[in-house]
């Protein structure tokens, strides 16, 4: 085992949000992998794919989108997944938009929340690749300083896409109504969150971590609970071996919406 490995999490922004949100997980790592853990942040989802190759980062948390591109550009090695609990994705309408099936997209704004992340982006992509309707007849923005549902009334935008949790936990936060803004589709399960090491480390030592990470799995999941944000997004997770196949309807997402490019 290295003395010191440097660890990311990809969609934590600088060394004040990994000191904030993530130092119990980096102890409690710490202690179940028996070696030193320090933080490196990283600058934007992709940003840790070429830090990994270049030996700036040893090890990972990325979530789904993240981890195809540290996999296809810097050959990460997953160890273990951290499967949210009923983690996929909704479209939302406002009940008086006359939007009543997701045919009916074409042509309008969808507010997908964050590019190229995997709920509320990738995975609208996913729900309406399923319905046949093909993702770049719709018009799919990043909003701009103002997430809230409730611009769906105004028409300022004419449907958001978002993690269920995040749908359900921004009607209580908002004041809002299901009946008022309804769910007009659900996607599939989405593949958890996945925790990845340098295909520079030992084979030998990634086998240690991944039996020592599953056989203390219970420890490193009180760890992400001690802290408010990770709990409202994780509570109820599972932690276990992950397989990169689970992964391919990330990839198939890249390759539709023309960013093939992205997981090479």
């Amino acid at each position: 085992m290295p003395e010191k490995l440097r660890f990311a999490v990809t969609d934590a922004k600088g060394l004040e949000e990994l000191q904030r949100d993530y130092e119990p997980f980096r102890v409690a790592l710490e202690e179940v992998l028996e070696t030193k853990i320090e933080f490196f942040p990283v600058e934007n989802l992709i940003a840790a794919a070429p830090a990994m190759l270049s030996g700036e980062i040893d090890f990972a948390w990325a979530g789904p989108s993240e981890y195809v591109v540290l996999r296809a550009r810097a050959q990460a090695i997953p160890l273990v997944t951290l499967q949210r609990q009923n983690y996929r994705t909704v479209i939302a309408v406002y009940a008086g938009s006359g939007i009543q099936s997701l045919a009916d997209l074409k042509g309008k704004t969808l507010d997908v929340w964050q590019l190229g992340a995997a709920a509320s982006h990738l995975g609208a992509v996913k729900i309406l690749i399923n319905a046949g309707v093909n993702p770049l007849e719709v018009k799919i923005i990043e909003p701009e300083n103002d997430d809230r549902l409730g611009r769906l009334k105004t028409g300022k935008i004419d449907a958001a896409s978002r993690a269920l949790s995040r749908y359900l936990a921004t009607l209580k936060e908002e004041g809002l109504s299901a009946k008022d803004y309804p769910v007009l589709a659900q996607g599939p399960l989405l593949p958890g969150d996945v925790f990845a090491v340098s295909s520079q480390i030992n084979p030998q030592v990634v086998e240690v971590m991944r039996s020592r990470m599953l056989e203390r799995r219970e420890k490193l999941m009180q760890a992400i609970a001690a802290r408010e944000e990770l709990a409202k997004r994780f509570r109820g997770g599972t932690l276990s071996i992950a397989n990169d196949t689970d992964y391919n309807m990330i990839r198939e997402v890249y390759r539709v919406i023309g960013q093939s490019e992205v997981i090479q």
